[in-house]
């Protein structure tokens, strides 16, 4: 009968099992890295939305939004923490707390989630300006790099 003889193996299953008990350190950072990545697009996309300290009347639509509008914007947008959902490690990105923008409906200030959902996507009253929609896009692809550069060069730390 052959005999077949591997060196090194349990120093390769060690390393193995190392990798293992870091994978959702390891992933969780590269996931936050990639967010931080869509978070910069997003807050560029917030500052290219103009101002329009009109109304909307007569038909007109509004195109931007009031300059405490946009404040709100800039100062609600965050990165919620991770979360694990049965397996799939998650980030989310988006807007709390209210504007100072005082109205009937909403006297401790308007969503900054409205608002930044108004316009991105449109309304009766707002022409849509997808800042969401183009950030996303434009930095998909820089951010899945960052994640993959990240995550080989964990595994190429815990394999060397």
């Amino acid at each position: 009968m052959a005999k077949i003889e591997f060196k090194g193996m349990e120093e390769y299953e060690n390393r193995l099992l190392e990798l293992r008990n870091l994978t959702k350190e390891m992933l969780g950072e590269a996931i936050h890295d990639g967010a931080g990545i869509v978070a910069d697009a997003i807050k560029s996309g917030i500052q290219s939305i103009p101002v329009d300290e009109t109304y909307a009347t007569g038909g007109t639509k509004l195109y931007g939004i009031t300059s405490e509008q946009k404040q709100g914007l800039i100062d609600g947008f965050g990165i919620a923490r991770m979360q694990d959902d049965n397996g799939y490690l998650n980030v989310k990105l988006g807007f709390s707390g209210n504007n100072s923008v005082q109205t009937k409906r909403y006297p401790g200030g308007q969503p900054n989630s409205v608002i930044a959902r108004s316009v991105n996507s449109g309304s009766s009253f707002r022409q849509r300006i997808p800042f969401i929609d183009n950030a996303v896009n434009s930095s998909k692809s820089a951010a899945e790099q960052k994640m993959k550069e990240k995550i080989d060069k964990a595994i190429g730390e815990v394999m060397n």
